[in-house]
Formats: structure tokens, C-alpha cells, sequence
């Protein structure tokens, strides 16, 4: 039987409203006007399990953003001294909310405990390893404002030394565009729409605020109504892929996902505790069941069956370099004399 294996066609989107700078309000009078509207707010959202110190740093940056108005910490299990940290850190600011006590229950359930812990009309889902730049939020918000049919926004996430990091923006996963990713199919036919790749961080950089089919949980802005109205994260999920998910009902539902490329937070990865193939090992799950839930009416089920046998064939293959590389790192550290 032939495979129909074509990527999603592209979602229209509505026509994007240019940003303009506003301009300078007079202060003549100090009194509020009568019939003003209150500044749009957003609440933060991060999910935390055994992060490192970078979430102190995050959670500061958090709430020194203009137009936020809460953070709400849902700590999956974090290491003593990190949570007496974290602890020392709501003390000073009762805008921090820490939620406690129900085990690593994964990513994706973790972000809508969080969610349905604040009230604003905007919900940011943030890493706690992920540090936000002065004027992030007060930016995003104004983008959603001036682009009322948006569902999502992102901005430009960045690695440590300042380049644009993998999976920010891409297009849908389907299976057609893991193979191109995973082959570098692009190479044969870069022009063409069918051969496009996944990851998009190494396409010509953008300028302007730009319409994108997929973005990452890293940084994801939403307005509380368009979380809702797609019933929030899918925990079906544990971890990674429940952002690819939302995206993927977003568009179905047809909202539009913007970038914001003139903003830009640092993500610093490699900072959670966690053995390595853990992760993998949720990812391969979690990649299963996306294609299950999304390309079951499109795929037979002994295309789906094969796709899954080759995601946990590739999950084999990379356990053995993970493993090696965490045990060396673990022990390797250990060994290395104190500093005087």
C-alpha cells in the first residue's frame, strides 16, 4: 500500500498587525482616567525537578519583569538545599507561590496544576532553567494585544554564547519532517515546501514578527483563554513533546503561533540532575504517542508500528554513548580536587 508521507499543509494565518511605538502619554494630570483599561498582566509558570542553581536566577528574573504579576513554582522534587533557596527567595516576595508535596508528576500536568493556580488573563509557561531579559514579558504582551487572533508566542531563545537555539521555532512534527530532519533530506530539494526541516534555527534569522507552526515549551505565552479553549496540556504526556502537542491542537483549532525575534531570553540547558536516558526514554514515549494521537487517520497502523519500533531502535543506539558520557561526568567530577 503507498504512504501518503506529505507534511501538514501550511495554516493561514490572520494578516499581522505592525507594531508601531506607541506614544508618550502626558502626565499633566496624576488621576487616573474613569473609563481607563487596566495594563494587561501575565502570571509565570515553571516546573521544576532537580534543577540546579540557575533557578534562583530564573525566578529572579521572572519577577523583576514588568507585567508580571505573580510566579507560581510547581516543584516536581527538587534538592534540599535548591528549595530552601527557593524558599529564602518567596519570603521577600509574596508574588512567588511554591506548590508542593505531589512527586514528579512530568511536565505536562505539572504546567497545568500551575495554571490553574493563578488568575491573570495571560499565562507564560516558562524552564526554571530558562532567564528572562529585561522587557520579555511587557514586549509578548503588548505582541498579543495588537494581535488579538494569536493563540501562542514566543521569543528568541538563545544558548549561553548568544546563537539562536535548536527548536525555538520549527515546523509541525509529522513523520514526513523527522525523516528530512533526521536524513537531511532539505539537502536534496532545499526550495522545495515538502522538503522543509524541522528545526528552523539554522534558517535565515527573522526580523519580524513572524507567523510559526510550532515553538517550545521553554517559553510559551499564551492567553488564558486559548489555554483553555484547547483544554490546556495534554498529561498524557510526561515529558517532551506535550509543547509540539499543544501547538499542533492550536493550529487544528486555528489559532495562530507568532515569533517575536526582537526580544530574546537565555536558556541554559544542562543544568537538571537527571540521569540522561530517563529523558530519552520519556521522549521516545512521549514521540510514540503524538504520532498515535495525531497521524493514526492518515498512517496505517503497520506504518505506525514500524515508526515506533524505529524510535525505540534509535533510543537503543543512543543509551550507550548517554550512559558512558553521564557516568564519566558523575564520577569524573567526584574525583577532581576541591579548589583551594
Amino acid at each position: 500500500m503507498a504512504l501518503n508521507i506529505q507534511p501538514l499543509p501550511d495554516t493561514e494565518h490572520t494578516q499581522l498587525a505592525p507594531y508601531r511605538p506607541k506614544a508618550a502619554v502626558s502626565i499633566r494630570d496624576p488621576r487616573p482616567l474613569a473609563n481607563a483599561e487596566p495594563a494587561p498582566s501575565c502570571s509565570v509558570v515553571m516546573v521544576s525537578y532537580r534543577t540546579g542553581p540557575v533557578l534562583i536566577d530564573s525566578l529572579r528574573a521572572a519577577l523583576e519583569q514588568e507585567g508580571v504579576d505573580g510566579v507560581v513554582l510547581v516543584d516536581n522534587g527538587n534538592a534540599a538545599e535548591t528549595r530552601r533557596a527557593v524558599d529564602a527567595l518567596a519570603a521577600g516576595d509574596a508574588r512567588l507561590r511554591i506548590i508542593r508535596g505531589h512527586g514528579n508528576v512530568g511536565f505536562a500536568r505539572g504546567c497545568n496544576i500551575g495554571a490553574r493556580a493563578t488568575t491573570s488573563g495571560h499565562l507564560l509557561l516558562l524552564n526554571p532553567d530558562c532567564v528572562l531579559r529585561p522587557g520579555v514579558v511587557s514586549r509578548g504582551l503588548q505582541v498579543l494585544a495588537d494581535n488579538p487572533a494569536a493563540s501562542a508566542l514566543t521569543v528568541r531563545i538563545e544558548n549561553t554564547d548568544g546563537t539562536e537555539q535548536r527548536g525555538g521555532r520549527r515546523n509541525l512534527m509529522t513523520p514526513w519532517t523527522c525523516l528530512v530532519e533526521q536524513f537531511r533530506l532539505d539537502r536534496l530539494m532545499p526550495d522545495h515546501p515538502h522538503f522543509q526541516r524541522l528545526n528552523l534555527n539554522e534558517t535565515e534569522p527573522l526580523t519580524a514578527i513572524t507567523p510559526v507552526q510550532c515553538i517550545s515549551g521553554a517559553f510559551m505565552m499564551m492567553p488564558r483563554a486559548a489555554y483553555d479553549r484547547v483544554g490546556g496540556m495534554d498529561e498524557d504526556y510526561f515529558l517532551h513533546v506535550e509543547d509540539v502537542d499543544l501547538c499542533m491542537r492550536i493550529q487544528k483549532s486555528g489559532g495562530a503561533i507568532l515569533y517575536v525575534p526582537d526580544v530574546a531570553v537565555t536558556h541554559v540547558q544542562g543544568t537538571s540532575r537527571v540521569f540522561p536516558l530517563f529523558v530519552e526514554w520519556h521522549k521516545s514515549i512521549s514521540v510514540k504517542k503524538y504520532f498515535y494521537k495525531h497521524f493514526r487517520p492518515q498512517y496505517p497502523d503497520f506504518a505506525l508500528r514500524l515508526i515506533g519500533l524505529a524510535i525505540f531502535l534509535r533510543l537503543a543506539v543512543r543509551s550507550v554513548p548517554l550512559t558512558l558520557g553521564w557516568l564519566s561526568e558523575r564520577f569524573g567530577n567526584r574525583r577532581q580536587p576541591p579548589k583551594p
